[in-house]
């Protein structure tokens, strides 16, 4: 097996040149290439390689993630993150590693449409969704502030897929192991969708705005809003969210992540036909992950397992609940709903296993 090391703000370019391997050729979709051929082209260009990352984990980066999901005491009630950043040791909650090792590319190298292209498929399908994924989480190895950690990523599969109206898509799976000084600590799988480049030519720049999706309304006051609600005879609260074009802009730059679809309405609604900036998937499996510490926790419990999938977009303005509900009596094992309405929007099973705790 090939193993490449780049270490973050490194000059020097790994022996691998992901950049060029992904690089969309123009936006306009001349290629013929197949969904299948661009599978077999990733897995040709990948197999058996496993990129190699090292980061020392900053109390800042946390710290700024917590404030941005509203959560000032979210590493626990006698430390208020406005007023500094967690000391070193602190653990790093569930799913809260995404706001690190994040993309490393220039500028030049980000796709047409904001995105890296690391792990790419080869034009014309560069337009990558987060669909879904499942993390492991090692008992007794928890990431910590201050701690240099490993991200060790590689390819585990690409295949042609069809979506429902009949366009090829290529869906991808990427496993990245985090390593601290304790040993494995963490799994993450992912899984994204790469569907076929927007031939810009064909969207015409003096398009009338009447033509375009509507726009959410904003959410009230222009801030976000998360809270609890008792629903009916439910004893477990639902959690209503909505968040603002201001707090996704935060979230995007916490990520490194310049997808244009969160941030930029205009690029949205013209190219995407989306009627507003899009909610992260990654920022509601954080959510989905501090749900069940603020709601299903309790002593000795421990999260062992999430798999989840994202099924529908959610927008900036728009309100949305999450609820819960436990699958098995006998083990802690629970499915958690992100509904708009009734639109099943994302969803997940937790598992817990036995005792460390956040």
């Amino acid at each position: 097996m090939t193993v490449l090391r780049s270490a973050l703000g490194r000059q020097t370019r790994p022996p691998l040149n992901l950049r060029a391997m992904s690089r969309p050729r123009s936006l306009s979709t001349t290629s013929s290439i197949t969904a299948s051929e661009a599978a077999s082209q990733m897995l040709q260009t990948f197999q058996d390689k496993t990129i190699v990352r090292k980061q020392t984990l900053d109390g800042n980066q946390l710290q700024k993630l917590c404030l941005t999901l509203g959560r000032r005491y979210g590493l626990g009630p006698q430390l208020d993150l406005t007023l500094g950043c967690p000391p070193a040791g602190t653990p790093v909650p569930p799913g809260y590693h995404l706001v690190y090792f994040t993309p490393s590319e220039l500028e030049e190298d980000l796709g047409a449409d904001g995105t890296d292209r690391t792990f790419n498929a080869p034009a014309p399908f560069t337009r990558r969704m987060w669909a879904g994924g499942q993390m492991r989480w090692e008992d007794g190895t928890e990431l910590r502030v201050g701690e240099q950690v490993e991200e060790h990523t590689k390819l585990l599969s690409a295949v042609a897929k069809k979506s429902r109206d009949g366009s090829e898509m290529v869906l991808v799976e990427v496993n990245k192991e985090f390593w601290g000084e304790r040993g494995l600590a963490l799994v993450d799988q992912r899984s994204w969708i790469f569907r076929k480049e927007i031939d810009l030519s064909a969207i015409s720049s003096s398009s009338s705005t009447s033509s375009m999706p509507p726009i959410p309304p904003p959410p009230r006051g222009g801030k976000s809003e998360v809270r609890d609600v008792i629903m009916g005879d439910n004893a477990l609260p639902d959690r209503v969210f909505k968040w603002s074009p201001a707090a996704l802009f935060r979230f995007s730059a916490l990520t490194f992540n310049a997808h244009m679809i969160h941030y930029n309405e205009s690029w949205t609604r013209a190219v995407e036909n989306h009627p507003g900036v899009v909610v992260h998937g990654p920022l509601n499996l954080i959510n989905m992950l501090d749900y069940w510490r603020d709601v299903h926790r309790v002593e000795g419990s421990v999260l062992e397992e999430i798999s989840y999938r994202a099924t529908a977009p959610i927008y900036a303005g728009e309100e949305y609940a999450m609820s819960s509900s436990k699958m098995n009596t006998d083990y802690g094992i629970f499915e958690v709903l992100v509904k708009k309405g009734d639109q099943v929007c994302m969803t997940g099973h937790i598992s817990e296993a036995s005792s460390w705790s956040y």
